[in-house]
């Protein structure tokens, strides 16, 4: 779908082409210049933040770090925005795994909010079929609606949801939702915001922090989407409700999202927080279970737990399971002694849930001694060690190549580093790897052309592209080039962690599809 342009003189119209190429080759190279300083500047900050420090030297670390991912935020905020201007926005058309999206977003957000004190949420409705459309433009309007409410709430939380909003079979209609519990949006200011550089009122810039171009992204890909954004009350209670509309045409041949793995089974939950609760309930009823105030088996929100008390009480009759944020793992041990049959890590996943309910529901299935095993699904349970595993590092920026190596040596792997292209392929003649992170944008051969060197030799090691920019062209490129997988800097713990199980553990390769 195309932007609609301004018409423009017929003398004009022989150079518009080559003008146009060169603004979005600008533009590719500002995003890298600008975001690789800022990246390595993030990256030692988060270094520096897990060595010794005393109180007062984690607070200037902390500070800088999030000065500079503010910082970071306002350039990908002016050149999405500009490159908006400047594109005639294609778009990349391919299934979208709603499911996928939605709690993708909803993890990487987490760690913010659970910063801020706040909840975060997700669920898909099992009539919100899968589609087909372009999901980095999708991920993006969904992270600046789910980010700016993160930002502007400070208690209670955020719930991200999708559901069916009419349409036809071939080409459903869907609504991307995110409550908060923020302030709200004044009905004389909810156009406003959705304009360049607007705000509610004009001191949210100086203390909340933006440009105010995030929502002005949203409001010009919805458009372009043939879609509609609004802002309005959150209807079951104070915050803000922003809602995204558009119809895509239906995905064929997508594996059956709709699960009946609980069919049969009742289930309670038990949440101070509205989102969590909602959400829990949703998953619970999209896997074919049923809720309700007493059941043999429970959810338990360790922010249910009284005033004073470590621990959330187990309930007398039925089998537990607590809720926990990932900052509260160190408590698992301490709840499998109190009796509880299991744990979820928040924000929930559908698959998850289901697994930890089937398995609490089983007397045998009871939590044994030792550390508990993770669901195969969910990465975010327990922290997974790489020891021995080879790892060739293709990284001509010395920041950058110093960050990377660190985290991976911290994760037990064997580092080789590459400082281009050329080298990586000596190095691949030498000595085998179980994985190579390769830097995109290199000088000589850079990342793309070093990948099809390696796979016109035959050489299927598994390759992981480590990209400043989050254009979805660089993503495949990257793809197409033969590479596996693409990771953006500056990289997070969490996430290198994730590549590093999948990419390591042959039975699970898939190549990633494109955004």
């Amino acid at each position: 779908m195309a932007r609609k342009t301004k018409a423009v003189p017929d003398t004009a119209t022989t150079v518009a082409p080559a003008a146009e190429g060169a603004e979005q080759q600008f533009l590719r190279l500002m995003s890298h210049e600008m975001r690789t300083p800022l990246n390595g500047v993030i990256g030692m900050l988060g270094l520096l933040s897990r060595t010794r420090l005393d109180g007062a030297q984690r607070a200037y670390a902390e500070a800088a770090r999030s000065s500079a991912e503010h910082l970071l935020g306002l350039v990908n905020d002016l050149l999405d925005y500009a490159r908006l201007e400047a594109d005639r926005l294609e778009f990349d058309s391919a299934p979208v795994d709603l499911e996928g999206l939605v709690r993708g977003v909803a993890e990487l957000l987490s760690p913010r909010a659970h910063d801020k004190g706040l909840e975060i949420a997700w669920s898909v409705a099992p009539e919100a079929v899968d589609v087909m459309a372009d999901e980095g433009r999708l991920r993006q309007v969904l992270f600046n609606l789910a980010g700016n409410a993160v930002k502007f709430a400070e208690t209670g939380g955020v719930r991200i949801t999708v559901e069916r909003s009419g349409g036809s079979m071939k080409a459903p209609k869907l609504a991307f939702i995110v409550d908060d519990t923020g302030p709200g949006i004044p009905a004389e200011a909810r156009g406003r915001i959705f304009e360049e550089f607007g705000h509610v009122d004009a001191s949210d810039a100086s203390r909340f922090g933006g440009a105010g171009l995030g929502l002005a992204v949203v409001r010009k890909l919805a458009h372009a989407m043939g879609g509609t954004v609004s802002v309005a009350d959150r209807p079951d209670g104070p915050g803000a409700r922003f809602r995204f509309e558009a119809a895509f045409p239906a995905a064929k041949h997508m594996p059956a999202r709709s699960s009946r793995a609980l069919a049969g089974q009742t289930v309670a939950v038990v949440s101070p927080d509205p989102f969590v609760r909602a959400a829990a309930v949703a998953q619970i009823e999209a896997s074919g279970g049923r809720v309700a105030a007493k059941a043999p088996v429970m959810l338990i929100d360790h922010a249910a737990r009284p005033a004073g008390q470590g621990l959330v009480p187990r309930p007398a009759g039925g089998r537990a399971i607590v809720l926990l944020k990932p900052s509260e793992r160190d408590l698992i041990a301490r709840y499998r002694s109190a009796g509880f049959h299991g744990y979820l890590i928040k924000p929930l996943r559908r698959a998850s849930v289901a697994e930890r309910v089937l398995a609490a529901s089983g007397a045998q299935l009871t939590m044994q001694p030792g550390p508990p095993p993770p669901p195969p699904e969910d990465d975010r349970v327990a922290l997974t060690r790489f020891s021995g595993i080879r790892v060739l590092l293709v990284e001509d920026n010395p920041v950058g190549a110093l960050l990377a190596s660190t985290l991976l040596k911290r994760e037990g792997c064997a580092v080789e580093t590459a400082a281009s292209g050329h080298e990586a392929l000596d190095a691949l003649k030498r000595a085998r790897y179980d994985l190579v992170f390769m830097d995109m944008r290199m000088p000589g051969m850079d990342g793309c052309a070093a990948a099809r060197a390696i796979r016109a030799r035959g050489d299927e090691t598994p390759i992981v592209a480590l990209t400043a920019n989050a254009f979805a062209e660089d993503r495949r490129a990257c793809l197409e080039a033969g590479m596996d997988d693409h990771l953006v800097k500056p990289l997070e713990l969490e996430a290198l962690r994730a590549s590093l199980a999948r990419w390591t553990k042959s039975a699970d390769r898939a190549k990633v599809a494109v955004a």
